[in-house]
């Protein structure tokens, strides 16, 4: 690491030294300081894993007791929990997830489907169809990958199978999950890898990676991604990018047909897409089933999301009159990075909702230190205790997440026909 920082520093000093290469050594430099950061943060693997929780936040999460889970422990029944001191009992995510699974079959043995369901809430293939969200803004900063991340945690905290895709050539939210794009990724290790228009397309199942959360897959993202928007327009000005010559779809068709490869395993796809509107955006636009707008309400971004609106609906009829079918079960503006105590803020938010009603999401993604914080060592909330933080501080920013995921959960539950309301993951 000393090599690389004397490198820089000699380059910078060396006047004949071109711009790109006291960039490229910069890069260098930066990437090995992330690396220590991350050795030094995630011991001795380096690779991140999820907290384990208390019996108190596990029986929340389940939807029962903690005196009930606690009985199920003593009778042996479902995976035993790990055993801190004063005999307190800690259960990570796996053994909640078999938990929920074990309660379902004994309710199903019952009889009982409904109760059933509330425990595994995985979608029912033959009436529920695979909820493919997409969240969007061209504007960089407002909050789509917090928005994106936060999100597919909360639903696979909540018991739903998700596959995170990060469609973002910056692959913020890889770094989120523990990856450094510029090392541990390797040429086709993206989405790109699975719809790219050569032979050297991959199935999507060989570029999904796990994650530390149980019920939880990535796609993880790096600079590769650009290669759609480049090659894109070459292969369409050939007349060879209408197809993917395999399964006969348009261009804009490609990431619904590599979903579609692995629809069976998950019930929902968080798709964080790029800070602007290109091949990547629009493919990623029409295999959404639903789409949220990231809004940060100051009026600068305000008149940004017209723009992009106006672009967005301009490209999409373009699709549709080419055969895309374009059809959401929701769209939504989120209002991000929100200050209650900011008058202007709450004017636009004011104004927002008199525009759209309630397309507007009720519940805002307000501006916390307890994020912020979180995300110093790359981690987000739903990973985080409430000891790192004062407890005023971790339940405010808490709620306000599960607010609006809650909200968005009623959505896709809507979307799929169920009305029983769901509990909160934490």
């Amino acid at each position: 690491m000393e090599n690389v920082a004397t490198a820089v520093t000699a380059n910078i000093a060396d006047k004949s030294t071109s711009a790109d290469e006291t960039i490229a050594a910069d890069a260098a430099l930066l990437s090995e300081q992330l690396r220590g950061l991350r050795d030094r943060l995630f011991p001795p693997t380096a690779q991140k894993s999820l907290r384990t929780f208390s019996s108190g936040e596990a029986a929340k999460m389940i939807g029962v007791s903690d005196g009930y889970l606690r009985q199920l422990s003593i009778a042996g029944e479902g995976p035993q929990p790990d055993t801190g001191a004063g005999g307190r009992r800690f259960y990570s995510l796996s053994d909640i997830n078999a938990l929920r699974r074990h309660l379902s079959e004994q309710a199903s043995l019952k009889g009982n489907v409904q109760k059933a369901r509330s425990y595994v809430k995985w979608r029912d293939p033959a009436h529920e169809h695979l909820q493919v969200l997409a969240v969007t803004n061209f504007k960089g900063g407002s909050g789509k990958t917090t928005t994106s991340a936060h999100l597919a945690q909360y639903l696979a905290l909540s018991g739903y199978r998700v596959l995170a895709i990060d469609l973002d050539p910056q692959a913020s939210m890889s770094a989120l999950f523990g990856y450094q794009p510029e090392i541990d990724l390797t040429g086709n290790d993206t989405l790109y890898g699975a719809i790219r228009y050569d032979d050297e397309r991959r199935p999507l199942t060989e570029i999904i990676r796990r994650t530390y959360f149980d019920g939880l897959d990535l796609v993880p993202g790096n600079l590769e991604l650009h290669e759609f928007e480049h090659t894109t327009p070459r292969m369409l000005a050939s007349g060879t990018g209408r197809s993917t010559g395999e399964a006969g779809d348009f261009f804009f068709a490609r990431i619904q047909s590599v979903l579609q490869s692995v629809a069976d395993n998950y019930d929902v796809v968080v798709i964080d897409c790029p800070p602007q509107l290109g091949f990547l955006t629009l493919s990623a636009l029409c295999a959404a089933t639903s789409v949220i707008v990231t809004v940060h309400p100051q009026m600068l971004d305000v008149a940004s999301m017209s723009q992009f609106l106006y672009m967005t609906s301009d490209l999409l009829s373009v699709v549709r009159e080419a055969g895309g079918e374009l059809n959401f079960d929701f769209l939504r503006y989120l209002i991000t990075r929100y200050e209650p105590n900011d008058g202007p803020q709450t004017q636009i938010v004011g104004f927002l909702r008199a525009q759209f009603g309630e397309r507007v999401l009720t519940a805002p993604m307000v501006k916390s230190t307890a994020v912020s914080d979180a995300g110093l060592t790359k981690q987000t909330l739903y990973e985080v205790g409430r000891d790192n933080f004062t407890r005023s501080t971790y339940d405010r920013a808490l709620e306000a997440l599960t607010a609006v995921n809650s909200e968005v959960e009623g959505l896709i539950l809507d979307a799929w026909g169920r009305r029983t309301s769901q509990g909160s993951a934490t």
